[in-house]
């Protein structure tokens, strides 16, 4: 294995246990015990484990009824939806099986099994949803937009935190959940927006979790955005085993190196690590209620 390749070394601990807001144990190399036991050895203690299609998302919550550091998340991702509806050759979207056109009828019939997952106690949250308009092209947003609707239904009907993907479609996300009318708790997650975002969610009391790319040299606006989102709203995610912080970035992330993106954010905000990291925890605890 070249050092490229290779898993980055454990961080040093943090003194203050926090939880990575978001995570795809499934993708990951290894397994569920070795990633929650190096995450608990830095103090990662709990992990939400966040589905993107039916499989994932029952996975997501089989797993989450084995092991009390792990909380679910079930959703279709953005980009499934469209593939449901239309068919996809593979590619469009964090799993690559091809898929033939199923229609409205067909997304109906996953999102009725993503609303009874979402009915399970130890399933926290309905996610990741919202829209990507990344990989999927102008004939997929009506479909990506229906199944963003009902995710934010069942999250309000069951009671359950909201989920939010968000890559280059900013201002629809913030029209459709003003339409639908928000749950109580919605979490953007991997944060992509700029400091007026970070404002106008603030504003709606959404939180804000941000992940590795905090770290890159060029996402100053995103540590823009980071510095004016309040401390009570503010989370924190690897979503691995993407987006792993610097100088490790291209390598396999995990939940094991939160620590690093969290001081890093502590730097941006100017708190010490301690403060920042105690105020995650109880935010995070807080926006998926455990």
């Amino acid at each position: 294995m070249s050092a490229k390749s290779a898993p980055p070394p454990l961080p040093e601990p943090l003194r203050v246990p926090v939880a990575d807001s978001h995570t795809h144990l499934d993708m990951q190399g290894g397994t569920v015990e070795e990633a929650l036991a190096r995450a608990a050895a830095v103090g990662v203690s709990t992990v939400v484990q966040v589905g993107c299609d039916l499989d994932g998302s029952r996975w997501a919550a089989r797993t989450a009824a084995e092991h009390d550091a792990v909380h679910a998340a079930v959703a279709l991702h953005p980009n499934e939806a469209p593939r449901i509806v239309l068919g996809d050759p593979g590619g469009g979207g964090p799993r690559q099986s091809v898929r033939e056109p199923g229609g409205d009828a067909a997304l109906d019939e996953a999102l009725a099994e993503i609303d009874a997952l979402a009915a399970l106690p130890h399933v926290l949250a309905v996610g990741e949803t919202g829209l990507d308009y990344y990989r999927t092209g102008a004939e997929g947003v009506a479909a990506q937009e229906r199944s963003f609707r009902a995710h934010i239904e069942i999250a309000k009907r069951r009671g359950k935190a909201l989920v939010i993907h968000d890559r280059d479609a900013h201002a629809d996300v913030l029209r459709v959940l003003a339409e639908e009318g928000a749950p109580e708790r919605t979490v953007f997650h991997c944060f992509s927006g700029d400091a007026e975002m970070a404002k106008t969610c603030a504003d709606a009391g959404y939180y804000m979790s941000f992940a590795g790319n905090v770290t890159f040299k060029n996402a100053q606006p995103l540590r823009d955005a980071l510095a004016v989102a309040p401390r009570e709203l503010v989370l924190v995610e690897t979503d691995a085993p993407f987006l792993t912080p610097a100088p490790y970035r291209g390598r396999p992330n995990a939940p094991y190196l939160i620590p690093i993106t969290l001081r890093a954010m502590a730097e941006v905000k100017g708190l010490d690590e301690d403060v920042l990291a105690a105020a995650v925890a109880a935010n995070t605890a807080e926006a998926f209620g455990y």
